[in-house]
């Protein structure tokens, strides 16, 4: 039943509570626990009675399409769940039907949405106002107003990628029928500083991006730009790219934007002129240099960029470069040129870049006012819209969060004041008693701030007034001795000595508890920033620019209009500008937006309990809502009040037909509730705890699912009935309808047994029909096939005799024709069998040898000598021809195989050959060699420098090169070695290279080798060599196939002697003057590569192989 019901309150299906007013128990936790309940269900609006807080999500949600707009349009504010529609179309209503001035105030810290629900209230404001072509072209010049101001005025910070950094109020006009005319925008305080600085991981304005990423490339070179953001000193690089932000695009969008507010092209590009030279003033640098008479003075390093400022803005080059290095002071009819330092000429760059921006920035707002202006001087209704920068506590706080910090102080002394005048004019207007309600009255903060003679501001100006030397200290001096005495200062420099020991408490600042909390303010840059002075040099010589725009931005610097007196400061034009905007909201009935940002990643479903609280106190909502509910905390009118609350009393159910407020007064006495905790007014109830509410709305929620219950019993017995009626009525037509077709069944059957006896009877007469005619038919027949048959037999008799005839002449003819041959065969007997059987037996042996080389051309094998294939023998008598062809046919495969051969690769096959003749089937580890290519050198002794002494000794090719391991003649032990040979047998260190042993190839006497699977292998040398003095050679190698092999053939090849290959398991070696046996025993290895050694005795040497 939930589903059904219609939607008529914002305590219908309420997540959490929709309005803080309603809150209970009520405290800073409850009330931060309230809005993350409704922050997970995606209720980012909530009430504190007509005050809208809003919290930014961080991605879009699907509650300001086409249809909500239609939903909240002429509704009553607390009809359906919080939302900022809402409250736009209660001030629209109210401003169109009420002839009520509005005014919207939505304030909140950078990145709490407030440029978002600004936007949201005009788009709203433009959907439900009127229609036609030229309100259409009024609505969409107010509303692409936006994206002009944002480009030129926001910029990404590390709080929010599009942070308004101006404060701005919109006038939207009105007709009497609620049709927008025009509208008028008003700007605080733009962020200049930020053209020339940015703290890190923040960017300069959005423009300057935009231009350098989507401007085409003839508007990049008519503006002397490049793309490549690192080439201008202005734009901090470290967060020039912002994820999910086409500064292409946005470009696009501002040009068009331009377009549609009324810019005409010349002016456009005249404002892009000046961007770029502000762009390019960044990149002057400037270098010292010393004069005659000692004074320091500054020169521009490279005047390229000077030239081409020059030519965008047309300044005589100069004359500009003249303002860099000089400064004029007129007093007293007096002109007195000074040099200006290398600090002071980056002083007055950076003030002029500043001023050159913030003076186009305030042009723009002057030329969109022209065309968003109303055009006619009728009456008009006004609905202001201020987005002002909300109250900021940073780590370093100057100038800027000073003043932003008042004109959040003045909004929220205004803000109390208009919701205690609010609630008091509605308690005298419904004839309710009021109360005096207790709050903190921020005043006395205001006042030291603005206060004419003791405040803040009035000491700063004074300060930048007076003759003499001025800094940042002698102002806060000035403060300590002032304002020393103030409950809301605090300088750890002041006469007061409870914050003499505060360390947290810099020297160099003083703090303010503002009604938001303490925010602690750096003295410093506070005189310069107030001064914001430009030297007068650089006023003139922009006036005397060419460019039309550049000239009209700087009316001081006329030599006409001179004017000697001090030009009023930042601190000064700001308090006036708050002065004003304060009146302008005191004449117009508040609406307030309360933005908050719920985390600082600017991330999606997070909510930062801390971040959201601090935000709470200094936008000083629960003061509000206990300024709400001091009196009473719900109030609504008698006819909402009874249509939801009727059904709670039987007098007022189902309808009551006297007057509102007397059913009200029934229902409330009926329900018993205490008369203290409600009063009547002149048209609404008041109930003053919220609890009183909530009983309601229980009692009205059981009540509902009582009436639920009674519906739902009166509609189960009407579905009965009228189920049971129906049922009744289909039974009857049913009925008749089932003996019509029982009759119509049964017709039926009768018919179709008429007719099946019908088909026999006439079946039986056809069937006695037909055997007659067969019969006849079949008399008429046999004569004729009784004819037939005696034809066909005397037909049959007389071939039968033809056939036989003809067989016995046949038989006569081959009896004659062997007769014939029997005849012939005996005449020629005696000459034929002398030589028959010798001619037969030649013939037969000629074919079937052709057949054999037919078929054994066409049963080849292929030309590999290692195919092992040959046709099988055919007939038992070729045997020894089919083996010899077989063998002459492998030879000449081999020979062709040869032949392909180069003179390498017949060495190598050479050596193989060579090995197999030597070691197969005599040596256990040839046939793993087989395969393996004798490479030789494996060691590349010519690149590698620690072997320089080798290559040095050696100047003979290498015939084998490899590590082997030298066994210890005594203890058995192996040793690395190389061991190479050409003419030579050399062993030398495998680290340092020294050679440790040289002999001659041709003193080798023999190589002893087990027939095991190892490497172990003996060279004995010849008596009487000069190594043979230490004995024989036991070594070791992962190659001794080859080693063996090419030590074999070298020292044939010196000596023409066969070199002696032992192949023992047992063989005698000589280690000087003993002999030692060798013997190879099967054990375990420590190294599978290398057998181990051990010496048993003087005269054993055991090697133990796997």
């Amino acid at each position: 039943m939930a589903k059904m019901e219609v939607k008529t309150s914002l305590l219908d299906d309420m997540i959490g509570v929709g309005d803080m007013v309603l809150l209970e128990p009520l405290n800073e936790d409850s009330f931060i626990d309230n809005l993350k309940k409704r922050f997970d269900h995606n209720e980012v609006y909530t009430y504190i009675g007509s005050v809208v807080i809003s919290i930014n999500p961080y991605r879009s949600l699907p509650i300001y399409t086409p249809e909500k707009v239609e939903e909240y349009r002429n509704r009553n504010f607390y009809e359906l769940s919080p939302h900022i529609f809402a409250l736009s179309d209660e001030a629209y209503r109210s401003l169109r039907d009420q002839d009520k001035d509005q005014c919207i105030l939505i304030t909140g810290e950078s990145g709490a949405g407030k440029t978002e629900a600004s936007k949201l209230v005009m788009s709203y404001v433009a959907a439900v106002c009127g229609k036609g072509a030229e309100v259409n072209q009024v609505k969409e010049q107010l509303l692409q107003s936006n994206p002009v101001l944002e480009a030129f005025g926001n910029a990404k910070t590390v709080r929010n990628d599009n942070s308004s950094r101006f404060g701005k109020y919109m006038d939207i006009e009105f007709d009497f029928k609620g049709d927008p005319l025009g509208g008028v925008i008003s700007n605080y305080l733009l962020e200049k500083s930020r053209v020339v600085k940015q703290p890190r991981g923040e960017r300069n304005f959005h423009i300057f991006y935009q231009i350098l990423s989507g401007a085409s490339e003839d508007l990049l070179c008519k503006l002397k730009l490049e793309r490549d953001f690192s080439r201008y000193n202005y734009l901090g690089l470290d967060s020039a790219k912002v994820n999910g932000v086409d500064d292409a695009a946005n470009f696009r969008t501002v040009r068009n934007a331009m377009q549609i507010v009324g810019f005409m092209d010349h002016e456009t590009q005249s404002v892009f002129e000046v961007v770029a030279a502000v762009l390019k003033l960044g990149n002057i640098e400037f270098k010292p240099e010393s004069r005659v008479n000692g004074l320091d003075e500054s020169k521009i390093k490279d005047k390229n960029e000077l030239k081409e400022i020059c030519e965008l803005t047309g300044i005589d080059q100069s004359v500009l470069e003249r303002a860099f290095s000089f400064r004029t002071v007129e007093a007293k009819q007096e002109k007195v040129s000074t040099t200006l330092n290398v600090a002071q000429a980056y002083y007055a760059r950076d003030a002029l870049a500043k001023n050159l921006y913030s003076r186009l920035f305030s042009w723009l707002v002057t030329r969109i006012n022209e065309s968003i202006k109303a055009q006619t001087k009728v009456r008009k209704k006004v609905m202001g819209v201020l987005d002002i920068y909300g109250f900021e506590i940073f780590e370093d706080n100057s100038f800027e969060q000073f003043i932003i910090n008042y004109c959040n102080e003045k909004l929220q002394q205004i803000f109390i004041e208009l919701t205690l005048k609010e609630e008091q004019e509605e308690y005298i207007r419904e004839g309710i008693e009021w109360t005096h309600i207790e709050y903190f009255n921020n005043a006395i903060i205001c006042d030291l701030i603005e206060n004419n003679q003791t405040g803040i501001l009035a000491m700063l100006d004074e300060e930048c007034l007076r003759p003499g030397t001025v800094t940042d200290d002698t102002f806060l001096e000035k403060l300590n001795q002032v304002c020393a005495t103030h409950q809301h200062f605090e300088s750890r420099m002041s006469k007061c000595s409870r914050f003499l020991n505060d360390t947290s408490l810099p020297h160099s600042c003083f703090r303010i508890q503002h009604y938001a909390g303490k925010v602690m303010y750096q003295v410093e840059g506070f005189v310069d920033k107030n001064n914001d002075l430009l030297y007068r040099d650089l006023s003139q010589a922009m006036w005397k620019a060419s460019h039309a725009l550049i000239k009209a931005l700087f009316p001081e610097g006329n030599p006409a209009k001179i004017n000697l007196k001090r030009p009023p400061t930042a601190g000064s034009q700001f308090k006036a500008s708050v002065a004003t905007l304060m009146k302008n909201l005191q004449t117009k009935n508040p609406n307030y937006i309360r933005c908050i940002k719920p985390n600082d990643k600017k991330a999606a479903h997070i909510f930062d309990d801390a971040l959201v609280c601090h935000q709470i106190r200094y936008l000083g909502l629960l003061e509000n809502v206990r300024v709400r509910r001091a009196g009473y905390a719900f109030r609504q009118a008698y006819e909402p009040c009874l249509e939801r609350y009727k059904m709670l009393c039987k007098q007022t159910w189902p309808h009551w037909r006297g007057p509102a407020r007397a059913g009200v007064e029934v229902l409330f006495n009926e329900l018993e509730i205490p008369e203290e905790e409600f009063s009547f007014g002149r048209s609404k109830i008041f109930i003053r705890n919220p609890r009183t509410l909530f009983k309601l709305e229980d009692l009205r929620k059981q009540r509902l699912e009582d009436l639920a219950t009674l519906i739902e019993k009166i509609y189960r017995g009407w579905k009965c009935r009228t189920r049971f009626l129906l049922m009744k009525k289909s039974q009857i037509v049913i009925a008749s309808w089932y003996r019509r077709y029982a009759q119509q069944k049964k017709y039926q059957k009768i018919k179709s047994s008429a007719i099946i006896v019908q088909s026999y009877i006439r079946g039986w007469k056809a069937r006695k029909l037909l055997r007659e005619l067969k019969h006849q038919k079949r008399c008429n027949e046999a004569a004729t096939i009784i004819a037939a048959y005696w034809h066909g037999t005397q037909a049959r008799r007389e071939l039968k005799r033809l056939k036989e005839e003809a067989r016995r002449k046949h038989a006569v003819a081959v009896i004659w024709a062997y007769w014939l041959g029997l005849k012939v065969r005996r005449e020629y007997r005696k000459f034929f069998r002398a030589n028959a059987g010798r001619k037969i037996y030649e013939f037969t042996l000629q074919r079937l040898m052709q057949k054999y080389f037919l078929e054994m051309k066409n049963k080849m094998p292929s030309l590999s000598p290692i195919d092992k294939n040959w046709p099988a023998r055919p007939y038992l008598f070729l045997d020894s021809t089919h083996k010899e062809l077989k063998r002459i046919f492998h030879l000449w495969r081999c020979k062709k195989y040869r032949d392909q051969f180069t003179d390498q690769q017949k060495l190598i096959y050479e050596e193989k050959l060579e090995a197999s003749e030597l070691f197969k089937d005599k040596k256990a580890l040839y046939p793993a060699s087989v395969g393996q290519p004798f490479q030789g050198a494996y060691l590349e002794i010519s690149k590698n420098p620690k072997y320089k002494k080798l290559k040095d000794a050696v100047d003979e090719k290498i015939i084998i090169a490899e590590v082997v391991n030298k066994i210890n003649r005594a203890n058995g032990k192996a040793t690395s070695r190389i061991f190479f040979t050409k003419t030579n047998v050399l062993l030398a260190d495998q680290k340092s290279g020294n050679i440790k042993s040289a002999g001659s190839s041709g003193r080798c006497d023999q190589v002893s080798m087990s027939s095991q699977n190892d490497g172990f292998f003996a060279v004995h040398l010849k008596e009487g060599s000069g190594a043979a003095g230490k004995g024989d050679f036991l070594l070791s190698s992962d190659h001794l196939i080859e080693m063996a092999t090419k030590l074999y053939r070298t020292t044939l090849s010196q000596t023409k002697q066969k070199l002696n290959i032992e192949i023992s398991d047992e063989f005698l070696v000589q280690f000087r003057q003993d002999k030692v046996c060798v013997k190879f025993i099967q054990g375990s290895q420590k190294n599978s590569n290398i057998p181990t050694c051990k010496r048993k005795s003087n005269r054993l040497l055991e090697v133990a192989v796997p």
